[in-house]
């Protein structure tokens, strides 16, 4: 057995390049595969247009605040 990936041969090195292919392979695809799944359950986002003026607090409860 040689223990050196320089004194390897041919197939071997060309053994590692396959598994690092298929990994890499594998790994976009489950990034892939993530990425579009979380949009069909409903999570987008949306954004508030402000115009500039008055100072606005914007809290979760419905209640305002004074000071």
């Amino acid at each position: 057995m040689n223990h050196s990936i320089y004194s390897a041969d041919r197939s071997t090195h060309l053994k590692i390049v396959a598994v690092a292919l298929v990994a890499g392979i594998a790994v976009a695809g489950l990034g892939i595969t993530a990425r579009t799944t979380s949009s069909d359950e409903g999570l987008t986002q949306t954004a508030r247009v402000m115009k500039a003026g008055k100072p606005v607090t914007i809290t979760s409860a419905n209640t305002s605040l004074v000071r």
